[in-house]
């Protein structure tokens, strides 16, 4: 049923995916077990109480439990899944990273109609953004004069990602309720206003050429970041754009991304002096308050 299924379903490209493509396959086990029972169950109704077989009708109702034993075994059959596959697989994809040190963290907020895509940057802190300062350039409010803001990179409706390497993403709404989805990730979750949202994964297959932009456009095979949430009459134009990159093609990415919004000076350079800055203004509050 498996193989079967993999005609149909996205390339595979994350730790957890084949759990759940194992699941998807027992399930349809289950439904093609009843659709062709149920079926021939139906061709035998209407063959043994056609009209001209039973001229009277009959009040006394089946007398068999036959049914009670199919429902029975289906609601077995359904616990068996959800105990022993279902919630497993859950509890394994919600759960951090044994080492979350080692895990990329990169925040998605979504809003009418795109993904916006916050990295800490080379200091792995992330910002701090203020509602009063979302503007069309800048739309989730990034404070840049925050010391901490220096090296952060934010894109819109592009996602870069390591391999092999754990993956947290916490998400988040400035609106309605989205729906994140990554279908070669098996990767699927409502953003909710007011709510910030973690899904864990682990991708372990690098994006092919032929998948990436611009190449995917003329074929339309581009890894995209769906929206499987109706969420207003722009639905259909949210969709966003992911890539997997090995590790030194990914660092080399986020190299130029930290360059692009500090030109001004080396990256860690500049990181640096401000978690000194920081340190030192915290400290000059400390021994104000002493004195």
């Amino acid at each position: 049923m498996l193989g079967f299924l993999q005609n149909w379903l996205p390339v595979n490209a994350s730790e957890h995916g084949p759990a759940l493509d194992q699941m998807t396959a027992l399930v349809h086990w289950l439904m093609a077990i009843l659709f062709i029972g149920w079926s021939l169950y139906f061709v035998y109704v209407l063959f043994r109480f056609r009209a001209s077989a039973n001229p009277r009708a009959s009040y006394e109702g089946s007398t068999s439990h036959a049914s009670q034993y199919v429902e029975i075994g289906v609601a077995v059959f359904e616990v068996v899944i959800l105990v022993f596959f279902a919630i497993p697989a859950w509890a394994a994809w919600v759960t951090p990273p044994a080492d979350p040190d080692s895990a990329i963290e990169v925040r998605v907020i979504a809003e009418q109609f795109a993904w916006n895509v916050h990295y800490p940057g080379p200091d792995g802190i992330y910002g701090r953004a203020d509602i009063s300062l979302i503007t069309p350039t800048n739309p989730i409010g990034l404070d840049r004069t925050d010391p901490y803001a220096f090296d952060d990179v934010t894109t819109v409706n592009q996602l870069h990602l390591p391999v092999d390497r754990a993956v947290t993403i916490l998400l988040s709404s400035k609106d309605v309720i989205h729906s994140f989805a990554l279908p070669q990730m098996r990767v699927k979750q409502d953003t909710i206003p007011g709510l910030m949202i973690p899904i864990h994964f682990r991708p372990v297959m690098v994006t092919p050429e032929e998948n990436r932009l611009p190449a995917c456009n003329a074929d339309k095979t581009c890894w995209e970041i769906a929206c499987a949430q109706l969420c207003g009459l722009g639905h259909f134009r949210m969709k966003g754009f992911y890539t997997i990159h090995e590790a030194d093609a990914f660092d080399a990415w986020m190299a130029e991304q930290v360059a692009a919004v500090m030109p001004e000076q080396p990256a860690a350079d500049a990181v640096d002096e401000a978690a000194d800055d920081a340190e030192a203004e915290t400290a000059d509050g400390e021994h104000g308050e002493e004195h």
